[in-house]
């Protein structure tokens, strides 16, 4: 039964939302992060990167407290705003290929996740979760939200398709070509219904934001244990989400590039990949998968086709089906040597929406010896991972929608 409960959102004005709204601060590169700092002054990236005013790099509590008074700042010049009282959100964005994601913002409960009615299906590392719970625990504030789904519900979908029908608060297009709307449902009775609609699910399931989601739990703990007069309604009980049916996920994979052979001749490395696939040398044929357990491969300016042979396979788990795991397990590292997929640096990856054209041009320009490309994994797939207690692989899924940091800002003190 997940507790989402509308909030009190912190919003930049209607004026200037289209010039704060940012991606994610790694998604630009140096260049395009310089040009933004320097010609756009209400920059949400003016906040994340608040070194950038004294022209040197800072990081760790310094930065932490950093980004805290930038953003106070941009709370004094009314550049930000809190609403007077909770709404829920509705947000929706279309993408440049058309594609469109619709859905609510709202806060999701700590408890929920802890007690898994908030399923997750990604590892996450203790060193990240620590380090982002401190940032937030001093900046006070969380301005991108965690991505989760639901199966399909009607009551949710009519009370949307309703909302979306007015003018929206906010409406804008960004360079990248994305347009984004937002609007606040502020009705008792539908703020009613899709509270009841919500904590009538079995359960709800992350989607990305799988570090966020951990470190906003680790939050909450502290500040329990620090607050005698706890209640449980406190804001740090509760983190950003932003919530969509499961049709509108789009899960692209993400390809893999390996720097060498792990001193294998060309042949040498055929010849061991043989035991466990049926290769084919498809030359300069582009070529993709079409089916789960196919693989893509370039090495040498050629394309192949790997295709898994089954009976030299142990499917064990809804893990051990996933395309990035047998690709784990029988090349990577048996072969190539890759055991960190992490941190190993001989390993690279690059999300779907590249596509092979990207690791071919990677391979042929001599970064990389050669380059993999798989199927994606279905939400189904996702889900009985998540339900069966168990995580996939780093780098399984590039999911989308990407929101827009700083559209909505959610304040645990």
């Amino acid at each position: 039964m997940p507790n989402i409960l509308p909030f009190r959102a912190v919003r930049p004005t209607r004026d200037k939302v289209s010039l704060i709204a940012s991606r994610s601060y790694q998604s630009y590169t140096q260049a395009e992060r310089e040009a933004r700092l320097d010609n756009n002054p209400f920059s949400f990236l003016h906040i994340v990167n608040p070194g950038y005013k004294y022209h040197k790099e800072i990081s760790g509590p310094e930065r932490f407290q950093l980004v805290r008074n930038r953003y106070q700042e941009f709370k004094e010049d009314d550049i930000f705003i809190q609403d007077p009282k909770p709404y829920y959100y509705i947000y929706r964005i279309i993408n440049r290929e058309g594609e469109q994601f619709t859905g609510i913002i709202a806060s999701a409960s700590v408890e929920d996740y802890k007690s898994d009615c908030i399923k997750r299906h990604e590892d996450t590392i203790s060193f990240r979760e620590e380090t982002f719970k401190d940032y937030l625990k001093t900046v006070g504030f969380n301005a991108e939200p965690v991505l989760l789904t639901h199966p399909e519900n009607s009551v949710l979908a009519e009370i949307i398709s309703e909302i979306t029908k007015t003018r929206a608060e906010f409406e804008f297009t960004t360079t990248y070509r994305d347009t984004h709307y937002l609007w606040l449902l502020e009705d008792e009775a539908k703020i009613k219904s899709i509270q009841q609609e919500f904590s009538a699910m079995e359960c709800l399931y992350i989607a990305d934001g799988h570090h966020r989601s951990a470190s906003s739990f680790l939050l909450g703990e502290e500040l329990k244990n620090q607050n005698p007069k706890h209640t449980g309604k406190e804001a740090y009980n509760f983190f950003m989400t932003y919530i969509i049916p499961e049709k509108e996920l789009r899960i692209h994979e993400f390809n893999r590039l390996v720097t060498d052979l792990n001193g294998l001749s060309k042949e040498e490395f055929l010849i061991q990949l043989d035991a466990k696939f049926r290769i084919e040398n498809r030359g300069l044929e582009y070529f993709r998968p079409k089916k789960k357990h196919q693989f893509s491969m370039y090495l040498e300016g050629e394309f192949y086709s790997l295709q898994l042979r089954k009976s030299e396979y142990n499917f064990k788990d809804a893990t051990s089906k996933l395309d990035a795991k047998i690709l784990y397990e029988t090349i990577l590292n048996p072969i190539l040597g890759i055991e960190d997929l992490r941190n190993d640096k001989r390993i690279d990856y690059s999300h779907g929406k590249n596509g092979m054209a990207y690791v071919k041009g990677k391979v042929d320009e001599g970064a990389f010896e050669i380059g993999f490309g798989m199927l994606p994994v279905n939400v189904e797939e996702m889900k009985q991972i998540a339900d069966e207690g168990l995580t996939m692989p780093p780098k399984s899924t590039y999911i989308q929608p990407k929101l827009r940091s700083g559209v909505t800002i959610y304040e645990f003190q």
